[in-house]
């Protein structure tokens, strides 16, 4: 008993002194060879976790995690396309609160790095960008060119409005600040930068600010006069040259994106990393006194269609997965892992001397669901709203929608046979004649094209294209439109004269009440209801599905896609509740399957 009360008693004491560090104004400068904070060196051992990945009920659960595996530091992007989804229209609500999640972190004993850019890459949807950025002609992301800046600006000073009371200097407990993101991966403008550097202090941002860049890239990206941090080295010495080279010859020292693992894209093997390969790394880094950010700590979900993509002119598209699990140390239901255990044995050689961690909390309940029934299955075309007619296709960005599907609708002569051909179809397409699916395009393949056999007379053709996710990395930034970008060709001519009915799904449809209908062959908007006596995570097996989203009692839990590796869906116990739970699926190409099981663990790693 007495060395339980011990224990506890020091445990207690450090989360107090943690805390106490973090109240009134503080000084955070750049020392010769470390950060110094009010003066001292203050060695930042950080994890990247982003608030729009995590529910917010989560936050603080997860803020503990950090604490118990040695963090002292939460790192974080801020999302363009999150906080102003329409020009001019700002949301600092729910789970974009991102001022909330600042504060939420000081409570919990905790500095932050800010990182607004505001283009952030981080697998996410048009690298953070608002896609309405796209409707302005002429604007070019990531330059000088005047109407993306004074976008740019307009956004940043609402962001600055939220988060700049709550630098270190003013009171709060974030660090310092990220102009930009990589940006030597992009290009090498330095009237770029520095009018980067002006639009944060004029936003409020008046502490320490820096940029980031992998090796190859630092000299391109770095602002003189502004610390560079590099991401991706991890070797002690080369750190330190790298940065020496491009900052008078001076540290301090930073890794802003330490890598535990990596991320997963669809129809690609899940990766994952063994603990055992970064263990001395971790030791030599934090030995050596460089400040150091796990990319990432926790990952999460990618929710809301905000997932991103790669391509390039070397690779084929390439969507992410709607999981986030990143193989980090934190899982996606924000568990410990055995590499969260080995990196907090580590990181504790390296603490203050008397340092006590605190124990690590239990896992999450998690809980099965047997047999859940869907009642109700509306075809697609049971709920179309009103049509946008147009000679020829118009684009997700002309329609004014971001995200989800758009159907596109035309008639053709029959009794014919020939070639179906989208051009630049962006990104995946369910062909349908005279309501009935004959095929699908799949921008990952490159697959544009279908051969048809028309019957006689009049043919309806449909086409359900997807937004699978607009690239967040590289030159493609600037060629990130959606829907059918260019044309559509039928027997070598141009097809004209559509109407298009926009399904972003930002809300769920409103139905006609009717009875579970598995006889079309064609996409629906499946709805049932299920009962819980008990609450606990779960996991969604969505193997015998095909292609679709989720959502539960209102909340989008992202996609599924029965190509692989993620087969299941990560259902948070926050939102589920006792007594009944309403669930919806839109299902792409299996709409006759009217069953689903919640299991008790994520299959990441099945590949079809």
């Amino acid at each position: 008993m007495k060395r339980t009360g011990l224990i506890a008693l020091l445990i207690a004491l450090f989360s107090m002194n943690a805390g106490a560090q973090q109240t009134g104004k503080h000084t955070f400068e750049l020392g010769d060879t470390a950060f110094l904070l009010d003066g001292k060196p203050l060695q930042m051992i950080s994890g990247e976790m982003h608030y729009p990945r995590v529910p917010r009920e989560c936050w603080r659960e997860r803020m503990k995690m950090a604490k118990a595996m040695g963090l002292n530091t939460i790192g974080t992007y801020v999302f363009w396309n999150v906080h102003e989804p329409e020009k001019g229209k700002y949301d600092f609500s729910g789970n974009n609160d991102i001022a909330a999640f600042v504060k939420i972190a000081q409570e919990e004993g905790l500095w932050v790095v800010l990182r607004p850019s505001p283009y952030v890459c981080a697998e996410w949807e048009f690298g953070g960008y608002p896609y309405w950025l796209q409707q302005i002609k002429g604007l070019t992301v990531r330059s000088k060119e005047p109407q993306y800046l004074e976008a740019y600006r307009n956004y940043i000073k609402a962001v600055g409005k939220q988060l700049s009371p709550l630098l270190v200097n003013h009171g709060g407990n974030i660090l310092m600040v990220q102009i930009e993101n990589e940006y030597g991966s992009y290009s090498n403008d330095k009237d770029y930068l520095d009018i980067n550097r002006k639009m944060f202090i004029e936003a409020g941002f008046d502490g320490l600010l820096y940029t980031c860049d992998p090796e190859p890239a630092i000299k391109d990206g770095h602002l003189p006069g502004l610390m560079p941090a590099i991401n991706g080295v991890d070797d002690p010495a080369k750190v330190k040259r790298l940065i020496n080279e491009n900052h008078n010859g001076k540290g301090p020292y930073y890794i802003a994106e330490w890598y535990p693992a990596w991320f997963d894209w669809w129809g690609t093997k899940h990766h994952t990393v063994p603990h055992e390969q970064y263990l001395g790394k971790l030791d030599s880094v934090l030995s050596a006194g460089i400040s150091i950010n796990m990319y990432m700590f926790h990952g999460g979900t990618t929710r809301d269609f905000m997932n991103g993509a790669n391509a390039n002119d070397h690779s084929p598209y390439e969507p992410q997965i709607s999981s986030y699990d990143y193989d980090a140390p934190l899982d996606e239901a924000g568990n410990a892992t055995e590499k969260f255990r080995q990196f907090r044995n580590v990181i504790a050689r390296h603490l203050p001397a008397g340092t006590v961690l605190p124990e690590i909390p239990a896992a999450r309940p998690v809980i099965a669901i047997q047999d859940i029934q869907f009642t109700h299955s509306t075809p697609l075309f049971n709920f179309l709203p009103a049509p946008v007619s147009s000679v020829k296709p118009l684009t997700f960005e002309d329609l004014g929608q971001a995200y989800g599907w758009v159907l596109y609708s035309t008639t053709l002569n029959g009794n014919q046979k020939a070639w179906l051909k989208l051009k630049e179809l962006r990104d995946y397409c369910i062909v349908m004649l005279n309501g009935k699916r004959v095929g699908v395009l799949d921008r990952r393949s490159g697959l544009d094209s279908i051969q048809l056999q028309l019957p006689a007379g009049k043919v309806k053709l449909d086409l359900l294209v997807e937004n699978l996710g607009r690239i967040n990395f590289g030159p493609y930034l600037l060629t990130n439109k959606k829907g059918i970008t260019e044309q559509v060709i039928w027997a070598g001519k141009e097809v004209r004269n559509w109407k298009m009915y926009k399904l972003p799904f930002s809300k769920l449809p409103v139905v006609k009440t009717q009875k579970s209908n598995t006889g079309a062959n064609v996409p629906a908007l499946k709805e049932g209801t299920f009962a819980l006596n008990t609450l606990g995570d779960t996991y969604l097996d969505m193997s015998n599905w095909g292609k679709g989203a989720v959502w539960i009692n209102g909340h989008n839990l992202g996609r599924y896609w029965e190509v692989g590796p993620q087969q299941t869906i990560y259902v948070p116990a926050e939102w589920l509740r006792k007594g009944t739970n309403n669930i919806a699926i839109m299902e792409l190409i299996k709409p006759e399957i009217n069953k689903l099981s919640g299991i008790t663990h994520p299959v990441l790693d099945v590949l079809k």
